[in-house]
């Protein structure tokens, strides 16, 4: 009978906080003018509730629960909170007439109740950029140059309609997009916000704006790609698509908390930017030609070595499509898989359940002919993939080190036997990119006895002088264009590479330097990468200054 009446004591103490929930509600909406509302009693409609993800709406607390068109009810805790100030405020700029309604914690939760019982049929449309094709195919045809950028957005900044901040936006990534930009930087200063493109490798300023249209800019950012608004202290990543030309682009997001605000890169994932074929990759004619050969061997292991945005992903992506067919087995384990390839098995890593080393040990069960591993970063990565090139199988990978000699010791030092490696690995390659000059406003001079000086001293070291153009003492460079930027369009590789052959073999016995490798893989006669830049500044495809800017020619 005590636990009887135990529990009708407990039944009433729960109504009595909960009336006193709702009575404190109904004081704090005369407080703020706003409307009180007990969503237990209310109908929640399931379309205006998927306008915010339940991630999004625990974050700001609050939740849309009516929507008739563009004018819609949201349900709040704290009208004056932040979180939920700029939730109102990314709501109103996506072009809704927000009504808000004071609620209790417990209407709220009843709210949220209802994500439960959602069709996940929708999910999918999240993190995708909701604008109409034909608008933002207008608006890339409109960007020819960044010069085209700055009054396209300072003409819409005067704008006050609702649709302001996404305008904003749409007209940042189409102009990364109509001048090729790789990545879109926000960066907050104390008194601006600066927007940069990186435009064929090199940040190029397009122009500044105020924090408040960038905190609304860095919230419309946030919803697209999945991140949580009320986080401003920790770094997030996340990514959306939008699509252009029939075509599906990437966008990854990523964020990092600073002392005047948090700083935002957009990377374009452009698949058009990774279809290049690998006879267009920039490899001189004697080592495209072996690298033709080892590619459509049965195993084997081919390195290619570079900082990050060297285009290490782009050439094994080639090497992919040259040796793709119906007959043979590709599997690839990247970090994250940055393009899709049709045909080819894709596998993405997860840092705490799948790692390079559980999903090498994985594919290799799964009987494939080819495998690409993203990145060799530690120990065991490497020891399987070596003993996956020595069974059978042939293995495209990346190492992070300066040049083709840096691979041998790397590897040497991640604890791979050194009596393996040359029987292991085929090829190692190392590359950068340099901008081309445009071709439309390059033009001839005569180098300067600094320049002769360079050029000559790079030269003497060639092995086979035929390599080199005849003409040593002009260079080319860019006078700038409407079609280009500063002179230069797109990019190209510089390469070098050292074959396993049996004087490297003889040289890893004895723990060798670089210097020692470049020694032992002097009669390849294989150009180095100042060797290679240097002919092709003397070719007219770059200048001196931007292979200086990417390959120590010293």
């Amino acid at each position: 009978m005590a636990v009887f009446q135990d529990e009708k004591q407990q039944k009433k103490l729960e109504h009595l906080r909960e009336r006193e929930e709702e009575e404190l509600a109904q004081i704090l909406s005369q407080k703020y003018q706003i409307p009180y509302l007990d969503l237990t009693r209310t109908s929640i409609n399931g379309d205006a509730l998927r306008l915010l993800s339940e991630e999004e709406a625990k974050g700001s607390n609050v939740a849309v629960f009516g929507r008739v068109g563009k004018k819609i009810q949201v349900a709040v805790l704290s009208p004056e909170a932040p979180a939920t100030k700029q939730m109102v405020a990314v709501l109103t700029e996506r072009g809704f007439e927000v009504a808000r309604f004071m609620v209790s914690h417990r209407s709220l939760a009843r709210a949220w109740e209802r994500y439960q019982d959602l069709s996940f049929a929708t999910e999918s449309k999240a993190g995708v950029f909701d604008i109409s094709p034909e608008e933002l195919n207008a608006l890339v045809a409109k960007v020819k140059t960044t010069a085209d950028i700055g009054p396209l957005i300072n003409e819409v900044m005067e704008m006050k309609r609702v649709y302001r901040i996404s305008r904003i936006l749409e007209i940042i990534l189409a102009g990364a997009i109509g001048t090729d930009g790789s990545d879109i930087h926000l960066e907050p200063e104390e008194k601006q916000v600066r927007l940069r493109y990186r435009l064929d490798g090199v940040l190029t300023d397009i122009l500044n704006f105020d924090h408040e249209t960038y905190k609304l800019l860095l919230s419309r950012i946030k919803l697209l790609s999945g991140l949580k608004l009320n986080v401003e202290n920790e770094a997030q990543d996340g990514r959306f698509s939008i699509k252009i030309h029939e075509q599906e682009i990437e966008i990854r997001t990523s964020i990092l908390p600073g002392p005047y605000g948090e700083s935002v890169v957009l990377r374009i994932l452009n698949p058009n930017t990774i279809t290049v074929p690998m006879e267009e990759l920039g490899i001189e004619p004697k080592l495209l030609a072996i690298l033709e050969r080892e590619i459509r061997k049965p195993n084997g292991m081919i390195l290619t070595t570079g900082p990050t945005g060297s285009g290490k992903t782009t050439t094994l992506y080639a090497f992919l499509r040259k040796i793709h067919s119906p007959d043979i087995k590709i599997v690839t384990i990247e970090d994250p898989i940055e393009y899709h390839l049709e045909g080819i098995v894709q596998t993405q890593v997860d840092k705490k359940s799948y790692t390079f080393a559980e999903g090498l040990r994985s594919t290799l069960r799964q009987d494939p002919d080819v495998i690409m591993v993203g990145e060799i970063r530690d120990e065991e990565v490497a020891q399987t993939a070596i003993n996956a090139s020595l069974t059978g199988h042939l293995v495209f990978s990346t190492l992070h080190t300066n040049n083709a000699a840096g691979t041998f010791p790397r590897l040497i030092d991640l604890g791979v036997n050194p009596k393996v490696i040359s029987s292991a690995i085929t090829v190692a390659m190392a590359q950068r990119l340099v901008r081309k000059l445009c071709p439309q406003c390059k033009k001839e001079r005569a180098a300067t006895a600094s320049e002769k000086d360079t050029i000559n001293r790079v030269l003497a070291t060639l092995k086979n002088k035929a390599d080199a153009p005849k003409k040593h003492d002009t260079v080319w460079e860019g006078a700038g264009c409407k079609e280009c930027h500063d002179g230069y369009k797109g990019r190209i590789g510089v390469f070098e590479a050292i074959l396993a052959d049996e004087r490297i073999e003889a040289a890893l016995q004895q723990n060798p330097s670089e210097r020692e490798i470049w020694k032992a893989a002097e009669h390849q006669g294989i150009l180095t990468m100042p060797q290679d830049g240097i002919i092709k500044v003397l070719r007219g495809v770059t200048s001196l200054d931007e292979l200086g800017r990417v390959v120590d020619l010293s």
